[in-house]
């Protein structure tokens, strides 16, 4: 999930295979201790360790019930949804005070506030939110109104003068942190990031779909 708000990406057990090469088997469940093939990997977010903890699809399920394990554990969801009508204009983005076109804003519910991040050649590095920032660009959007704590985040990119705004799984973001660490080049990334980070986007516009009346927090 996070950078959590006091440590680096690279802390989480739950990124190994975002940050790495994939290793020959597949990796086991943190919970009941069974391979977990790609097909079947989810993903749970550790409220008390700020931490991904990787679980197969029997244990992950166990814990979408909210209140489940007194709290400590939350199911990673797999919802991608979009908001068409989301305008983020040159002003309204610096703001956010993000100084590349990539960014992820999630809620921490132990501080009870949002915190923002950006992909970098050193991973996940946050910027420093403004509350009145947040709200004034994005606390209105449809999206916000429907992100779920720690497990859920807005993935913003503003590309060509163009915005687009989802809501999606917070591992998600943090494969895309992992993936532009390692193919970072230079000062701008390089082409193979550039290329990598498109085709990451052309997945999440495809799996997204519109936010319903219906949908809920």
């Amino acid at each position: 999930m996070s950078p959590p708000p006091h440590g680096p990406a690279t802390q989480f057990r739950g990124l190994r295979r975002f940050l790495t090469e994939r290793p020959p088997r597949p990796e086991r469940c943190e919970l009941c201790g069974v391979p977990v093939p790609d097909d079947s990997h989810r993903h749970l977010v550790d409220t008390e360790k700020r931490a991904l903890a990787c679980a197969c699809t029997s244990c992950a399920l166990l814990f979408e019930q909210e209140g489940a394990a007194g709290g400590r554990f939350r199911a990673v969801p797999d919802r991608y949804l979009a908001d068409p009508d989301h305008r983020l204009d040159t002003g309204a983005w610096e703001l956010l005070q993000i100084p590349v076109g990539v960014a992820f804003f999630f809620r921490n519910a132990a501080l009870d506030r949002l915190v923002a991040f950006y992909p970098s050649p050193a991973g996940a590095t946050e910027s420093e939110l403004e509350p009145s920032a947040w709200q004034s660009v994005l606390g209105g959007s449809r999206l916000a109104g429907l992100l779920q704590p720690d497990v859920e985040a807005l993935l913003l990119r503003r590309s060509d003068g163009r915005s687009e705004c989802y809501l999606v799984p917070i591992d998600i973001c943090y494969e895309l942190v992992g993936r532009m660490r390692l193919l970072w080049q230079g000062f701008d990334g390089g082409a193979e990031a550039r290329a990598d980070l498109d085709a990451f986007f052309d997945h999440v516009r495809q799996r997204a779909r519109p936010a319903r009346r219906e949908d809920r927090l």
